[in-house]
């Protein structure tokens, strides 16, 4: 009792040899008919499952179509551009495994969007989720409560730590603010006053990038008053506009740390002010503009990270967790933050122009 079912319990219950028994599991001839059928009813009582039907049941668990589904937020230029990239190679190798991909995109930074979008695929029997959202308690409370459920829920580029979450796939953002706080502070020889940008707030990955910013200046001893923070949504305009204001209340400003993606508007405001050289700038990520940017020395230095792997790596977790019952690690980190400059850019490979994610597979459900 209790013991796992044995070909060998098999042939002691029906009264036969394991030779019989194997000539019934494998259909052969020269069997009674009325030992045939007691082998049968013996295999049924204790439940025995060879070695072929075992691997059979395993195959056919292995191809048992499911959906995953992405949520993305309403981030344009290079963010939308890798990500998808990545989503799509993803999707690519998932096809083959029969995995289907559904993908949502936010068109606004409420957190009601995002859970509907999110309850609108979990409604089409999605059977886990990869998500890029605003941090707010009713999101976190939805991913919560599919985990205690069992659905598999990860997050990529911006964390939702409150969110019981299985794994966070992205860059050690936190880190990568202090490595921008060191760089700038060395660039101004620790003097301000000195401006901050950033994204959206609402958003975690951009408020650890902004907490690992402030706590290593702090830790260099730079005053706190010398700090100022605008946030400007990844916009050109808004980020043109608190550069400009930043340099005409401060004459004297000496840096930018650019958090988020509008760096040539930064850039052109600075130029525009004539403080070309003055006024020196630390960003992320790397791409064309970045590129001419630093060429021209317009930008000191930037942190590349690898935004198209956050697209493709949270889907191959989720299938391989599904399907083969793969623990996940609570964080994904992508190597160690590199620093590019004028003198070491070019050794990063360009990006590709390529399509986006077709339009059918991103139709979106509209906020109302």
């Amino acid at each position: 009792m209790g013991t796992r079912p044995t070909i060998q319990k098999v042939a002691d219950l029906a009264g036969v040899s394991r030779g019989t028994v194997d000539r019934v599991l494998n259909n052969r001839p020269h069997v009674n008919e009325d030992v045939r059928e007691r082998v049968l009813c013996a295999i049924r009582e204790i439940g025995y499952i060879s070695p072929r039907e075992s691997y059979r049941q395993q195959l056919d668990a292995s191809l048992q179509p499911f959906s995953l589904g992405v949520l993305l937020p309403n981030w344009e230029g290079q963010f939308r551009t890798e990500v998808e990239r990545g989503i799509r190679r993803a999707c690519s190798e998932l096809e083959e495994s029969n995995v289907r991909v559904l993908i949502r995109r936010c068109e606004t930074d409420l957190p009601q969007e995002a859970v509907d979008l999110l309850e609108a695929m979990r409604a089409e029997g999605t059977a886990g989720f990869a998500v890029c959202a605003v941090n707010d308690p009713s999101v976190e409370g939805w991913i919560a409560a599919r985990t205690a459920e069992g659905i598999p829920c990860v997050t990529f580029n911006s964390d939702l730590p409150g969110s019981r979450r299985l794994c966070f796939v992205g860059q050690d953002i936190y880190a990568a603010g202090r490595v921008a706080a060191g760089l700038l502070y060395k660039c101004t020889s620790g003097q301000g006053p000195v401006l901050a940008t950033v994204g959206n707030l609402k958003f975690d990955g951009h408020r650890r990038r902004l907490n690992g910013f402030r706590d290593r200046l702090e830790e260099l001893g730079f005053p706190a008053g010398h700090l100022t923070v605008r946030e400007t949504y990844n916009d050109y305009e808004a980020t043109f506009r608190a550069v400009r204001e930043a340099i005409e209340e401060k004459p004297g400003l000496r840096g930018v740390y650019m958090a988020n993606l509008s760096v040539s508007g930064c850039c052109a405001a600075i130029e525009q002010a004539g403080k070309k050289g003055q006024v020196h700038v630390v960003c992320h990520d790397i791409n064309e503009g970045i590129r001419h940017l630093l060429r021209s020395g317009s930008i000191d230095f930037t942190i590349p990270q690898d935004l198209e792997q956050q697209g493709y790596a949270p889907l191959l977790l989720l299938r391989d967790h599904i399907r083969k019952k793969k623990p996940l690690e609570p964080d994904r980190f992508h190597g160690q933050i590199s620093i590019l400059c004028a003198e070491n850019f070019e050794f990063q490979p360009p990006v590709k122009a390529e399509d986006r994610i077709p339009s059918h597979l991103t139709k979106e459900i509209r906020f109302r």
